[in-house]
């Protein structure tokens, strides 16, 4: 056998770049965690553990329920799913308080004959990702005070939904809501998918009652895009896991969460747990600082800091202008994403002049580069004139 040169050095083979082998243009993502733009940028801790894993074969049902003991413990709960993503986490959720862990109606799902089929939520928490609870089959009936509430609840009712983000918009505050599914005996979900941070969170809702809550994994978790978490109750949690692959005679089976996946998922829990909270808020808003400082001295221009009262809450910049003469949003938002590298922010959709960057999914050195394109733009089209 050939003796190996240990001090020989390495001739691996730089890393492909896939993308750019594609032709795939990789952007600047100063919108935030949206999944079209690829959410969070997983964490180097998060990489490391899901190669590691790659190389070697486990049960499935024993890395979900090793994984899960493990995520609960930390969470502090009775019990975690790793999904794939928040969604999934509200169509496994509602299927389980459907079926609960009863072999036979899993296998009907979406057939809800002679079972539960109502899913009771507020009017103003109607939202995109509430398909993710109709694909089990349920018909959601909608309601706007707690009167209503108590009045919708019937024999039929599976589940009472609560999107986390749009509590201000509802009239019936989350401890009543909580408080009329426990007094009815009527599990209840909270949909906190975009809510962390802040760190509580992950504590809170379960801690304030709530059934199940579902959480994303690929935004401020910095997990897996493609993953996320159920949390809550033991027996809704492992009927949620019956409703899933590797189970293969169910609605969730198309919901499959790899193994790199999973252990990705704890790894992005315990590491976001170590961070410092505080430090990151700072380095946001520095960010932000730094994009104001550069945009101010426009006089047609204002900034505003702001962070979103409940989802996404994290420094963000708010650039206002006047757009009859520096041109629409949707003009100098397609002129950031044509040029190079291509910069991704979000038009503000209640306001006609006014676009808005996010600064927790810039890298280093990227809130610089969005700054100097953003004025060189706002510069051509006469932001620079005196009022």
């Amino acid at each position: 056998m050939r003796n190996l040169d240990t001090n020989a050095v390495s001739t691996r083979a730089p890393r492909r770049d896939v993308l750019a082998e594609l032709g795939v243009r990789t952007v600047i993502n100063a919108a935030g965690t949206y999944t079209k733009f690829g959410g969070m940028l997983m964490r180097p801790e998060v990489v490391d553990a899901i190669a590691a894993v790659s190389g070697r074969c486990a049960r499935l049902e024993d890395v979900h329920a090793a994984v899960g003991a493990r995520i609960a413990h930390l969470l502090e709960c009775e019990a975690a799913l790793v999904t794939s993503g928040a969604a999934a986490a509200l169509m496994l959720g509602t299927a389980a308080c459907i079926t609960g862990d009863d072999p036979e109606r899993i296998r009907r799902l979406p057939d809800l004959t002679g079972m539960k089929h109502e899913v009771v939520m507020q009017r103003a928490h109607r939202f995109l990702y509430d398909h993710a609870v109709r694909a089990c089959g349920v018909r959601l009936v909608e309601v706007d005070t707690r009167d209503e509430l108590e009045r919708a609840i019937t024999d039929q009712t599976a589940l009472l939904l609560f999107l986390n983000k749009a509590a201000p918009s509802g009239r019936i505050p989350a401890a009543e809501f909580i408080a009329v599914g426990k007094r009815r005996g009527v599990p209840t979900m909270n949909d906190a998918a975009a809510d962390v941070p802040p760190v509580d969170t992950l504590f809170a809702y379960t801690r304030m009652g709530f059934d199940l809550v579902a959480v994303s994994g690929g935004k401020g978790l910095g997990g897996p895009q493609s993953a996320g978490l159920l949390l809550g109750r033991r027996d809704l949690v492992t009927a949620a896991r019956l409703n899933t692959a590797p189970h293969s005679d169910t609605v969730g089976r198309g919901l499959k969460v790899s193994k790199e996946e999973v252990i990705g998922m704890l790894v992005a829990v315990e590491t976001y747990l170590r961070r410092d909270h505080d430090a990151e808020w700072r380095a946001w808003e520095a960010a932000v600082s730094g994009l104001r400082s550069a945009l101010e001295p426009l006089p047609r221009i204002q900034t505003e800091q702001f962070v979103p009262a409940i989802s996404n809450h994290v420094p963000h910049l708010r650039v206002r202008w006047r757009s009859a003469a520096d041109g629409s949003i949707a003009e100098i938002a397609e002129e950031l994403r044509a040029g190079d590298p291509p910069i991704e922010v979000v038009p503000v959709p209640q306001e006609e002049d006014a676009l808005e960057i996010a600064s927790w999914t810039l890298q280093p050195g990227e809130a610089e580069i969005v700054a100097r394109r953003l004025r060189e733009i706002l510069i051509r089209r006469g932001a620079d004139v005196p009022r």
